[in-house]
C-alpha cells in the first residue's frame, strides 16, 4: 500500500509541475531557450566530432585492418617515438624486385601487390579530364581492393605481362569523359599513348581518402610507359596481407627480414623502409579525439551551466509565487519529499523539455549537413541523444535542488499566511 501511495504522490506532483510549467509561460519559455542553447552547443560539437571519427575509421577500412604497406614514409611516428622526418628523406622507394622477392619467398602473406601511380590528362576525342589519377597495379589488384567491375572485365594475366595498354575508368572518370556513351572498347590518349577502355568500377561514393570512382587502373607494364615508377613522384608501394589467423606483427617480422636481406643490410643497421598499417593511424586518431571530446565538453558545460543558473533563479521564483499553496499542502498532511518532488519534477520536466528541442535543432542540422556534403556524413548517434537526455535531467535536478528543498522545509503555518 505505502508503494501505491507513494506513486500515486508522484503522479500527482508531475501533473502539478506540468500545470505550473503550462501556466508560467513566459518563465518557461526563457528557461526552455537556455537549456536549448546549451544542449546545442554541447551535442552539436560532439556529433561533428563523432561524425568525424566514423567518417575517418569508415575510409580506413578500405586500407585493411591486416594490411602492411610497405613504403619510404612512415604514416605516423610509432608510440613513444618522435616523427624525425629528416632521417627518411635519403631512404630508397619500393622496388618492384622487392615485390619479386616478397611474393616468392613470403611464407605468411595471403596477397602481395605492388603499386605506383602518376597524375595526367585523358582525352577522348573533344573531351578531356585532368589531374586524374593514375594506378599502376600487378596482378593482385583484385584481392588486395575490394572493387567491383560494373561493366566491362578486369586484366587477364596475359594482358598483365605482355605491354599492351590497357585500362580500367572510375565511375565518375567514365561519366566525365563519355557522357552518354558507351566507354567499352573506346581508345583513349593518356601523355600521347593510346589505351582501350575494357572496364568501368562500379560507383563507390566518396570518401575522405578518396575512393575508386575517381582513379583510372592500368597494367604496371602500361604505367612504366608514362611515369617513371622508380621515383618517390610515383609513390611506390608494396601491399602484403597476412593469411588468416596470422598476427600483423608476425607478418612484419617476415616483410621485414625479407626486405633487409633484399637491400643487404647488415645487423645493426636501421631500417631503410616504413612499414605502415590503419592500427597507426586509428591510434593517433584514438588520441587526438580523446581531447577533442574533453575540449568539447567544457566548450558545452559552460553553456549548460547559464541554462542551469536560469532554471535555478526561475524555480526560487515559482516557489515564492506557490507559497500559500504549499502551505496547504502540508497543512494538508503533504510530507518534505512531495514538495520536494513536485519541484524537482518541474525544474527536470523544464530542462529535458529544452534538450529535446536542442537535439532536434542537432538532428535537423545534421540532416542538411549530410545532403549538403555528399563526402562528408553527419551522424547524431543514440549515444548523444541518451547523453542530451541525461544532461539536461541532472542539470534539471541539480538546478531544482536548492529551491525545491527549501519549499520542502517551510513552515505550513508561515506559508499559508505569506502572500506575494
Amino acid at each position: 500500500m505505502k508503494i501505491i501511495k507513494t506513486f500515486r504522490l508522484i503522479i500527482e506532483s508531475f501533473l502539478f509541475a506540468f500545470k505550473s510549467v503550462i501556466v508560467n509561460k513566459m518563465r518557461t519559455v526563457l528557461s526552455l531557450l537556455g537549456i536549448t542553447i546549451g544542449i546545442f552547443a554541447i551535442i552539436s560539437v560532439f556529433t561533428i566530432f563523432d561524425s568525424l571519427e566514423i567518417n575517418i575509421r569508415e575510409s580506413l577500412s578500405g586500407l585493411g585492418e591486416n594490411t602492411v604497406y610497405i613504403q619510404k614514409w612512415p604514416w605516423a611516428p610509432e608510440a613513444g617515438e618522435e616523427y624525425e622526418w629528416w632521417q627518411y628523406w635519403n631512404r630508397p622507394v619500393p622496388k618492384y624486385r622487392e615485390y619479386l622477392a616478397i611474393k616468392e619467398r613470403s611464407q605468411l602473406s595471403e596477397v602481395v601487390a605492388f603499386f605506383a601511380f602518376s597524375r595526367r590528362t585523358l582525352k577522348y576525342k573533344n573531351n578531356s579530364v585532368e589531374n586524374i589519377v593514375i594506378w599502376g597495379t600487378t596482378p593482385e589488384f583484385e584481392q588486395a581492393q575490394e572493387s567491383e567491375v560494373l561493366k566491362g572485365r578486369f586484366f587477364t594475366e596475359y594482358e598483365f605481362q605482355a605491354s599492351v595498354n590497357l585500362v580500367i575508368l572510375g565511375y565518375n572518370i567514365a561519366d566525365r569523359l563519355f557522357q552518354n556513351d558507351e566507354p567499352i572498347g573506346k581508345v583513349i590518349k593518356i601523355r600521347g599513348h593510346k589505351a582501350t577502355v575494357i572496364g568501368v568500377f562500379a560507383k563507390e561514393g566518396s570518401s575522405m581518402f578518396g575512393s575508386m570512382d575517381d582513379f583510372v587502373v592500368v597494367p604496371m607494364q602500361f604505367i612504366r610507359k608514362i611515369t617513371d615508377i622508380r621515383k618517390e613522384g610515383a609513390d611506390p608501394r608494396i601491399a602484403a596481407r597476412g593469411k588468416v589467423n596470422v598476427s600483423n606483427e608476425e607478418l612484419m617480422d617476415e616483410l621485414r627480414s625479407i626486405m633487409r636481406s633484399s637491400r643487404r643490410l647488415s645487423p645493426r643497421a636501421n631500417d631503410n623502409f616504413a612499414m605502415n598499417r590503419t592500427s597507426m593511424l586509428t591510434g593517433a586518431i584514438d588520441q587526438i579525439f580523446k581531447i577533442l571530446n574533453v575540449a568539447g565538453f567544457f566548450i558545452g558545460i559552460f553553456s549548460i551551466l547559464v541554462g542551469g543558473f536560469g532554471i535555478a533563479n526561475i524555480m526560487f521564483v515559482s516557489v515564492k509565487e506557490r507559497t500559500n499553496i504549499i502551505g496547504i499542502q502540508k497543512a494538508l498532511g503533504a510530507k518534505r519529499y512531495f514538495i520536494l518532488t513536485q519541484f524537482l519534477f518541474e525544474s527536470m520536466l523544464l530542462a529535458v523539455t529544452g534538450g529535446i528541442v536542442g537535439l532536434l535543432i542537432v538532428f535537423t542540422g545534421a540532416s542538411i549537413m549530410s545532403a549538403l556534403i555528399d563526402s562528408f556524413k553527419v551522424f547524431l548517434t543514440a549515444g548523444n541523444i541518451f547523453l542530451g537526455i541525461g544532461i539536461s535531467a541532472s542539470i534539471g535536478i541539480i538546478s531544482g535542488f536548492a529551491p525545491a528543498w527549501s519549499a520542502a522545509k517551510m513552515d505550513p503555518v508561515e506559508a499559508i499566511n505569506t502572500s506575494f
